[in-house]
């Protein structure tokens, strides 16, 4: 842990900057090259484990007093 972020074991690489740099379109050899520490198993444990968190993600939706409908994102 990191901050209060899980990272990938061994590295004080967190799990969420691997899949930031995935979601600004990096491939994983270009992570790979600026990480150089790090392997495609690393990189493939991060993307189950934040897949197993969104499994567990709720989206509720929330009526507020205007009649607006707003998402409240938990646990």
């Amino acid at each position: 842990i990191l901050g209060g972020k899980p990272i990938i074991e061994g590295t004080r690489v967190a799990v969420e900057t691997v899949m930031d740099l995935l979601a600004t379109g990096l491939e994983i050899n270009d992570i790979l090259s600026e990480y150089p520490h790090l392997t495609k198993d690393d990189i493939a444990g991060a993307i189950e484990f934040a897949t197993q968190i969104v499994k567990r993600e709720e989206i509720l939706p929330v009526l507020e007093s205007n009649g607006s409908v707003v998402f409240n994102f938990g646990a």
